[in-house]
């Protein structure tokens, strides 16, 4: 984990692994502060927080979610007294995907040998990602603290003169997406709408609506763009991921078209340019979203997750390529 500041008034939390889990935040350090996502569980939200004393010294009076995901929410109960300020479907949404006892009873049974070759009989994914996670997580200690503050379009904040708007772009990645933009200093903090050098996965959305949002970021003429994972970008980040993106949608109706499953798919479809970017193994998501619009599915269908982590193992094991999340 490294801070790297963005502007005069703006900064970054990078994880660098970039894995599953391996969100940045972000600060705004004027008008009391303002902390952008708060890490995935209470070793890194605290680093964060040290990281972040060395440019804001007292603890940052409002907190941003870009979204309901685990690991942009699960530190915020490190900030007691906090507003803390996120679209609308926020709360409810974190109660259904971010509560932390599916994860910690995963985490610690992949802990045990016993009960890891249990799953990994039955859901070698899952254990995958299990084991994975517990490199580098513990998630005990975590307590859902929900938003209280909620917008549903937009919402402005004035920081000593600093304008800083937040946009609600979803469903992209997932329901509550939101985009925070410094006009002022052209900086976007952009969530989980944007992922660099690691590839995308989005669970409640469209194709679309993703390129809708992707398409306002570049109309902002952002400088500098904060991902919701990796590393910083400019415009150049925007259009990459959006030509991935096509480039998944338009394979993926091909194979769609000629019959085959969206997994039998995602083992076809070549990774191309996007080879070495972390995860290439998501793939597979993003075919499913894709099959999911050809089907005329809601967006919002349900995932079934350990179905979801097999999936994503078994491409990376027909494509040779390592088992990662």
């Amino acid at each position: 984990m490294k801070m790297q500041q963005v502007s005069d008034h703006c900064f970054a939390v990078l994880n660098e692994k970039n894995r599953v889990c391996d969100a940045n935040s972000g600060l705004i350090n004027r008008g009391g502060g303002v902390v952008i996502d708060t890490q995935s569980d209470l070793p890194h939200g605290r680093q964060m927080i040290e990281l972040f004393s060395q440019v804001w010294p007292a603890l940052p009076q409002r907190v941003i979610n870009t979204h309901e995901d685990a690991d942009h929410v699960w530190g915020n109960q490190l900030f007691e007294g906090a507003e803390i300020i996120a679209h609308r479907s926020v709360p409810e949404r974190m109660q259904k995907v971010a509560e932390p006892q599916e994860i910690q009873k995963l985490v610690h049974g992949v802990g045990h040998f016993l009960t890891r070759m249990l799953v990994k009989t039955t859901h070698p994914g899952l254990a995958a990602a299990g084991q994975q996670l517990l490199e580098d997580y513990n998630f005990d200690g975590i307590e859902l603290v929900l938003p209280t503050t909620l917008f549903d379009t937009r919402y402005e904040l004035n920081l000593d003169g600093t304008e800083v708007h937040l946009i609600y772009v979803g469903p992209c990645h997932q329901v509550g997406d939101t985009i925070i933009h410094v006009p002022k200093e052209r900086v976007v903090f952009a969530g989980d709408v944007l992922f660099r050098q690691c590839t995308p996965m989005g669970w409640t959305g469209s194709y679309e609506k993703w390129f809708q949002c992707l398409d306002l970021i570049v109309q902002l003429d952002p400088q500098v763009i904060v991902p919701g994972h990796g590393t910083l970008c400019g415009i150049e980040g925007v259009l990459e991921m959006k030509a991935y993106l096509q480039y998944v949608r338009d394979e993926s109706k091909k194979q769609f078209d000629a019959g085959l499953t969206s997994l039998e798919a995602a083992k076809k479809i070549e990774f191309g340019p996007y080879s070495e970017w972390r995860a290439p193994a998501r793939l597979y998501m993003n075919v499913e979203r894709a099959y999911r619009e050809f089907r005329h599915e809601p967006p919002d269908a349900p995932w079934d997750s350990a179905g979801t982590f097999d999936a994503i193992y078994q491409v990376a094991k027909a494509k040779g390529v390592e088992v990662e999340f």
